[in-house]
């Protein structure tokens, strides 16, 4: 079974409020020689849209480029937790989970749900940081939510993703997993190759 737990691209997609817009812009011109229509699409986003990778640079000065995080970084074994009815993913959620073999997390959470809402959802689930202080603690090597920040809405200092980034391990955001079942999938998140980037959209499966 294969997943794509990917946010679809679209104009109408919410965006981290400040955020550049989507714009995808409809281009086209005829032929050379006249016998049919040559189509194209003009982008325009930010970094951080709809699924994507953060990068240690995102938020460090000196920290690593999202090109300089190998591909095995990136894919491989991942469990996915599903945690509900919690406003905040804290110690005292995660410790009930099973961490044994655990290389990298994905949480699904009520977020989920909110894809369809047709506006951004503020009062999103995110990981605290004594949460994320848990989740470096087990050894992980990347770690994914489904909405758009790992760190709640209106953070001031952003000390979930300092946490995590700090040490080098790179934070999936934007993931949809509303139809993938709680367990052991293999991971393929592969972002754009941007150059000197602090993130970049990702097309993001899961395969189990």
């Amino acid at each position: 079974m294969i997943y794509d737990v990917t946010v679809p691209i679209s104009n109408s997609m919410p965006v981290w409020p400040g955020d550049p817009p989507v714009r995808l812009t409809a281009k086209s011109h005829p032929s050379r020689d006249k016998t049919h229509t040559v189509r194209l699409t003009s982008i325009e986003m930010g970094s951080h849209t709809g699924t994507h990778i953060d990068a240690p640079f995102h938020m460090i000065d000196t920290g690593k480029r999202l090109e300089e995080f190998s591909l095995e970084t990136l894919t491989g074994k991942v469990t996915v937790f599903e945690i509900s009815g919690a406003p905040s993913l804290g110690r005292a959620q995660l410790e009930r989970l099973n961490w044994s073999g655990v290389e990298r997390v994905l949480f699904k959470t009520e977020n989920s749900h909110h894809w369809q809402d047709g506006k951004f959802y503020e009062e999103f689930v995110y990981l605290d940081p004594e949460g994320a202080e848990f989740v470096v603690q087990q050894g992980v090597r990347l770690v994914g939510i489904d909405y758009l920040s790992i760190d709640k809405f209106k953070s001031e200092s952003h000390p979930s993703h300092f946490v995590l980034l700090k040490k080098n391990i790179p934070i999936i955001e934007g993931l949809n997993l509303s139809a993938v079942p709680a367990g052991e999938y293999t991971l393929f998140a592969l972002p754009l190759n941007l150059q000197g980037a602090d993130g970049a959209p990702a097309r993001v499966i899961l395969m189990g």
